[in-house]
């Protein structure tokens, strides 16, 4: 909700003579809160309730947390607009824990990921990972009630929300590579609304929209699903885009890496160098790895 009143507020400074309301949806995502999302099928059950209004015609547009958007959307909608990326890095939170190195062995770590499980199992195989699931308020409830020695959730959505306060330590990415699209947000609208493109335009971020361009390349590169434990983060300086990605096993047993540097300054440079480190990984054994993961399918 936070998202929708976001946007909405910078439509009204856009264009102050514009009416913008907020249809409030709770999605599938939203509403199944005691089995995994890896269990319930992906990320994308965040996203099916809004299209189908935008199909309707109750709705004009979506805005959604770009890591939990398809790498592939259905015919029909077209993601318009990316806009500026908060703080895209993983938090530690934990009442009596400073950071995770300080943590003793058989301590309970929360998480509702399996891209940060699996980074974690393999740095600390001494800790339990066990799921968290529910909104940002009932999360923090349960590390509160003594459920978990820690959490660790999403830098942006504790600032978003007004509670970097309960952050003990922001986790470096070369420690928990960000997810896809991680702390950017994205619009999503009906590929035949024109008009509605050309206003949001200016939501936009150019630098954002292109690190997130080579980021999602790289997973449909993979040809894994939203429920894939893969991160993958790109860095722009100037037009030198930086890329890393992980793909890795739940448990942590194996991880693959791969990077690489180009001159971005298109959405097609972005999706080539994605689609670089996505074959990179291939080269390491990515896609024995999907198969086992039970997310492979055909190379493109």
């Amino acid at each position: 909700m936070w998202q929708a009143e976001h946007v909405r507020d910078c439509l009204r400074a856009l264009y102050p003579r514009c009416d913008v309301r907020i249809l409030g949806m709770t999605t599938q995502g939203d509403q199944i809160l005691d089995k995994s999302l890896a269990k319930i099928g992906g990320k994308g059950l965040f996203v099916k309730e809004l299209e189908v209004a935008m199909q309707q015609r109750r709705a004009d547009l979506a805005v959604h947390s770009l890591k939990d958007v398809p790498m592939e959307l259905p015919p029909g909608f077209v993601l318009t607009a990316v806009m500026q990326r908060e703080d895209p890095r993983d938090a530690w939170v934990s009442t009596h824990y400073a950071s995770l190195a300080d943590l003793p062995a058989g301590a309970v770590v929360g998480t509702s990921s399996l891209r940060r499980e699996s980074q974690l199992r393999a740095r600390y195989p001494h800790l339990q990972v066990q799921p968290l699931r529910g909104n940002l308020d009932t999360r923090l409830r349960k590390l509160d009630e003594g459920q978990y020695a820690g959490i660790l959730l999403a830098a942006a959505g504790l600032k978003r929300l007004g509670l970097e306060q309960r952050v003990r330590a922001f986790i470096d990415p070369e420690e928990s590579l960000p997810a896809v699209g991680q702390a950017a947000l994205g619009i999503e609208i009906r590929a035949d609304r024109v008009d509605l493109a050309q206003a949001l335009a200016p939501l936009n971020h150019l630098p954002t929209a292109l690190c997130a361009q080579a980021e999602r390349a790289v997973s449909r590169g993979l040809g894994g699903s939203c429920t894939t434990p893969m991160g993958a983060y790109a860095t722009l300086q100037g037009q030198e885009m930086t890329l890393r990605a992980v793909l890795a096993l739940p448990d942590g047993s194996r991880l693959l890496r791969a990077q690489a540097q180009a001159q971005v300054a298109t959405t097609a440079q972005a999706e080539a160098l994605g689609q670089q480190v996505a074959q990179r990984l291939r080269d390491q054994g990515a896609d024995a790895l999907l198969a086992q993961l039970g997310g492979h399918r055909a190379s493109p």
